[in-house]
């Protein structure tokens, strides 16, 4: 009704509106949407292009935070080769989280960030606990502020298992690989038997098939791919489209419940 041309949203906001479109039958390539930008939760490069290909648009990413004056702290350019960092406004470092010390350009750690122009509540060295990376080298757009790598996840968000760090990120990496999965997906953790167990519950998209010879044929190849990638053998589920709950807000990917147990 609004004719809307540009969109700033969660990735997976993005790609439940592409879904819905799809369900109403409507060519997203119809809709007068010319611009999104996605930001403020951790996903893939094949997440960003999954997006593209069912909104029919680019999808810029970006990075903000209710601390730091909200969205629009860093965004990307028409390269979609890394967010610039309003260096103006901002002092940028990146940290080993464990330490707390400087890590060298390129090399991903915790983004640490200092407000240069806030004159009530000024934040100094204020830890956001994204991971993240500075990258290197000039940008081909010709500005010359920083730009930072696409958020890998969260300090905060990590999880081990079986002695193993693992961030959900990983586990999105593979999964979107597969165009007879869906984009929601849920990770469990549990202890059976005294021993941790990862369950990946993921649900099959309209590109899926009913025959049970081929759902467990792919369920075999995730499972190999999810290993590879985490060196984690976990029980996957597949599940029918929408049997997963939708988050109103950003996703909730991780249910912890071994401290239950």
């Amino acid at each position: 009704d609004f004719k809307t041309t540009a969109l700033h949203a969660i990735p997976s906001y993005a790609i439940r509106l592409a879904e819905v479109i799809q369900e109403e039958g409507i060519d997203p390539t119809s809709t007068s949407l010319k611009t999104l930008v996605i930001g403020a939760e951790p996903h893939t490069d094949e997440q960003r292009k999954k997006i593209e290909r069912m909104l029919g648009v680019k999808a810029y990413n970006s990075f903000g935070m209710t601390e730091m004056n909200g969205p629009g702290v860093a965004f990307e350019c028409q390269e979609q080769n890394g967010m610039h960092f309003w260096e103006d406004c901002y002092l940028v470092e990146i940290i080993d989280p464990e330490t707390g010390e400087p890590v060298p350009d390129g090399e991903i750690g915790e983004l640490v960030l200092t407000t240069l122009d806030r004159e009530m509540m000024p934040l100094i060295r204020y830890r956001t606990r994204d991971l993240t990376r500075i990258l290197p080298g000039e940008c081909p757009c010709g500005r010359t502020h920083l730009r930072i790598d696409r958020i890998k996840g969260r300090s905060d968000d990590m999880f081990i298992i079986k002695g193993v760090n693992i961030f959900p990120m990983q586990v999105e990496k593979v999964l979107v690989q597969f165009p007879q999965l869906g984009s929601n997906y849920l990770i469990t953790l549990e202890t059976v038997n005294n021993q941790d167990e990862m369950i990946v519950e993921v649900e099959l998209s309209d590109l899926s098939t009913d025959n049970y010879i081929e759902l467990e044929k792919v369920r075999k190849d995730i499972t190999r791919q999810l290993k590879d990638e985490i060196l984690v053998t976990p029980r996957l589920k597949l599940v029918k489209k929408g049997s997963l709950p939708q988050s109103e807000g950003k996703a909730v990917r991780v249910k912890d419940l071994r401290q239950n147990q």
